[in-house]
């Protein structure tokens, strides 16, 4: 079956783009056909796409094909794509379960394995404030760029109103407050409060700094074994995310009509252009401010940028990363630290992501939040996003705690899943960008950054 596809994989793709210009032009132009025979044109483009899936078997082309079977499937049979939900809240439910292990593994290991406040010194308060401020501007501009578009406006919800939340009632500063603070773990756990989560994770991870090596290392091991195996748990649970997105734009397309796919192609183009500004407004005058040779910088950097595109993962990009910014001038030291640190501190593009499509599943579901609240949860994703690994589509998961968090509907999520491959690797080259960046700038800033003469 291969060999026939892979002999015939010019053609697979010529009947694909036929059949896609067709259907695109539908919207525009009436060519008089009638409804059975336009759909039996669009079933075969989707056949000569489950194709192309079995050719490549990749979870990213699968999920694109889940996202066009489910759309078609939701237009042709309302009444099945309705039902078919049952697969988005399946995958949603599987993707909550992995916060509260996750956060804990990664937190406890990005603090408590290398924040060692006497160890690390100077490098170590330098770098996090660096971190923070820059995550901080990115969180901001995601903010700022969906309040302009209003990507999420516009959908008509009240097909799927039983699933919306109650609106998030106004609270004073001091509840707000309070409820950053965990009573209970375990409950804080239950109630997927997962502010509280980081908040505990935190003092425990410092609490962690000051007792004996031979104290903390089990339970560091554990962190460490804990994220890892939580990683893998999030790999598995992704190959059931073709059939969740189909389910969710089924579902979605069935309810809304087909005129949500705008509000995402809306989003995507949102994301683009607020990473654009990002990289434009923020990181070149950073370059300008800390006077970084602009072009050879760009040099050492190309590389890992183009492999954190290609595969969507940070952590494919480290080694090339780690390799160019010695090779930039940058020493090992502050290399070894900074880019491995950076990848679970310092991961703006999807940062700026989060904050967007926060913002996004709250427009979708008709949920008017304030400009505190809004604030609040910029605050809060400055936390979480800290949980974030540089693996492919791990800001899902925060991206559905945040939402447990603040009330918000769960199925706008699963719609963005649909197109989440194309975003993913937009926000992770940044996030390499911007990691190599920080080692450039923190290196400069301790005297750690050498730059041969004859490459400047």
């Amino acid at each position: 079956m291969k060999t026939f596809i892979k002999n015939n994989l010019k053609i697979i793709f010529l009947i694909i783009l036929i059949i896609g210009l067709y259907s695109g032009l539908q919207f525009f132009i009436n060519f008089n056909l009638s409804d059975q025979i336009n759909g039996i044109i669009r079933w075969i483009g989707i056949f000569m796409l489950l194709l192309l899936g079995y050719h490549y078997s990749k979870l990213t082309t699968w999920i694109f094909i889940g996202m066009i079977v489910g759309a078609e499937i939701g237009y042709d049979f309302p009444a099945l794509g309705i039902e078919l939900n049952i697969l988005s809240k399946i995958f949603i439910k599987m993707i909550k379960t992995i916060i509260a292990p996750l956060l804990f593994g990664t937190l406890i290991v990005g603090i408590a394995g290398h924040s060692n406040i006497k160890q690390v010194g100077r490098l170590g308060w330098k770098s996090l404030l660096y971190f923070e401020v820059v995550t901080t501007i990115a969180l901001a501009i995601g903010l700022i760029a969906i309040n302009i578009s209003k990507a999420g406006i516009g959908i008509n919800h009240t097909g799927i109103k039983e699933e919306l939340p109650p609106n998030i009632q106004a609270q004073g500063w001091k509840d707000l407050v309070l409820h950053i603070f965990p009573e209970n773990f375990i409950k804080s756990i239950a109630d997927g409060q997962v502010l509280q989560i980081v908040v505990f994770c935190l003092i425990f991870a410092i609490s962690m700094m000051f007792v004996d090596k031979k104290v903390k290392r089990p339970i560091l091991e554990f962190a460490e074994s804990l994220s890892a195996i939580m990683f893998k748990f999030t790999d598995i649970i992704m190959y059931f995310a073709p059939f969740a997105v189909g389910g969710a734009i089924a579902y979605t397309i069935a309810n809304l009509g087909i005129e949500v796919l705008h509000n995402l192609l809306l989003l995507l183009v949102t994301l683009y252009i607020a990473l654009i500004v990002l990289v434009l407004f923020v990181f070149l005058p950073i370059i300008w401010i800390a006077k970084i040779p602009l072009k050879r910088f760009i040099k050492y950097v190309t590389q890992p940028v183009s492999i954190a595109f290609g595969t969507a993962s940070s952590e494919a990009a480290l080694p090339s990363a780690m390799e160019n910014m010695e090779q930039f001038g940058v020493t090992r030291e502050v290399v070894a630290f900074v880019l491995p640190t950076g990848l679970s501190f310092n991961l703006d593009g999807t940062t700026l992501y989060l904050a967007l499509a926060a913002i996004f599943v709250a427009q979708a579901g008709g949920i008017e939040l304030t400009i505190s609240q809004q604030i609040i949860m910029l605050l809060t994703l400055m936390l979480t996003s800290k949980g974030v690994a540089g693996v492919a589509r791990a800001s899902l998961v925060i991206l559905a705690a945040t939402a447990s968090s603040f009330g918000l509907p769960e199925w706008p999520i699963a719609a963005i899943l649909g197109i989440d491959a194309l975003m993913d690797m937009a926000r992770t080259a940044v996030n390499t960008f911007g990691n190599c960046l920080a080692t450039v700038v923190i290196g400069k800033w301790e005297n750690e950054l050498n730059i041969p003469n004859h490459d400047d």
